[in-house]
């Protein structure tokens, strides 16, 4: 394939999987990043396929994914298709040595993950990013600058509060560790710099507005291999909005975000402000800074972000966090493998570092 770095023309992009996310993704690259053209669509579903790639000038619809890796002026991979899916259109991106931004998670078990893993240190250069947003966002970016310069000591504690409206009505028990608590695994491991060795899940009378058979809400307790506790409420029935709210306990001094105190009111009835209703608009910058520097990196023939060593550590902190759920209140260990030395040094970048 032609370097994406050597050419002058925009970046062109293949989005596999078109439902919200995926075709979130495609209004972005086509009415906001800069850089880049969505050249191929992918997804099962025939019918919203093709009007997605109706939307957008000479975009082809496939319903195979690897059909639409092949396709005309593709240099580079968004892949937004449902987890149990991503295994295969990685590999085959990998194959192809096509640069990859996976929308979390990288695979939905360690073993597949690994799986990646090895292929992608076949190839001999890393081309997958992960996509956890969370890095990306302005407050996070903040908090981990603060930390990182040292000035409040060492961390002992993370407080986490993780809060959505409403489930989608096939929501179960694992997704509340997969699909929510897998972005607070990600930032623990992100913001402290540790890897996360236990996973302890608590589980409270349900909430009378959970849908039958949902354990909502929850409390998961994460323990970090230098000794810091995180605690995270999972609550995706809370009624009332998207909240996504950390404070960080060090020795020197503590520092919050999330309390979304943009614009407050005063009025007869009281004072307040907004929530956001979802996960896009609480993200939407992190987002969009998120696909506009994969874009910029790859442009330059860089790999930044979220590696696919994060993405596995992510599988086997989450895999732990299932089993917690089963045995209330016990320490469930988490069985992560040696980072290899291809992982240990990140590449230069002008984003959020990657690693744990």
């Amino acid at each position: 394939m032609n370097h994406p770095s050597t050419r002058r023309a925009p970046l062109g992009v293949a989005v596999v999987g078109t439902g919200a996310m995926g075709a979130d993704h495609v209004r972005r690259l086509t009415e906001v990043t800069s850089g880049a053209r969505v050249v191929a669509v992918a997804d099962v579903d025939a019918d919203r396929v093709a009007a997605v790639a109706a939307a957008v000038d000479d975009c082809t619809a496939h319903t195979d994914p690897v059909a639409a890796l092949d396709a005309p002026g593709v240099e580079a991979v968004l892949v937004a298709s449902p987890g149990p899916a991503h295994e295969a259109i990685l590999l085959a991106a990998l194959e192809r040595d096509l640069p990859v931004l996976c929308e979390k998670p990288l695979t939905p078990d360690p073993a597949s993950a690994l799986r990646v893993l090895a292929a992608e240190q076949r190839l001999g250069h890393r081309r997958i990013q992960v996509g956890f947003m969370r890095r990306y966002d302005a407050e996070y970016l903040r908090l981990r600058a603060l930390l990182a310069a040292g000035t409040l000591g060492r961390p002992l504690m993370f407080h986490c509060r993780h809060r959505n409206a409403a489930p989608h009505p096939s929501f179960v028990d694992a997704m509340l560790i997969n699909d929510s608590v897998a972005h607070e695994i990600d930032a623990t491991r992100w913001l402290l710099g540790q890897e996360v060795t236990a996973v302890t899940v608590h589980r409270p009378t349900p909430s009378a507005h959970a849908p039958t058979g949902l354990g909502d809400p929850q409390l998961v307790i994460l323990r970090t291999a230098d000794g810091a506790l995180v605690d995270v409420e999972i609550f995706v029935s809370c009624g009332f909005g998207y909240q996504v709210q950390a404070e960080v306990v060090c020795e020197r001094g503590t520092a919050r975000i999330g309390e979304a105190h943009g614009l407050m009111t005063n009025t007869a009835a009281g004072w307040g402000g907004a929530i956001a209703p979802d996960f896009v608009e609480r993200f939407a910058d992190a987002y969009d800074r998120e696909v506009q520097a994969w874009v910029d990196a790859t442009r330059r023939g860089e790999t930044t972000g979220a590696s696919a060593w994060d993405g596995y550590a992510s599988a086997a902190v989450c895999a732990a966090g299932v089993a917690a759920q089963r045995t209330p209140g016990e320490s469930v260990p988490v069985a992560l493998g040696d980072r290899p030395p291809f992982y240990d040094d990140p590449p230069s970048h002008d984003g959020p570092p990657s690693g744990g």
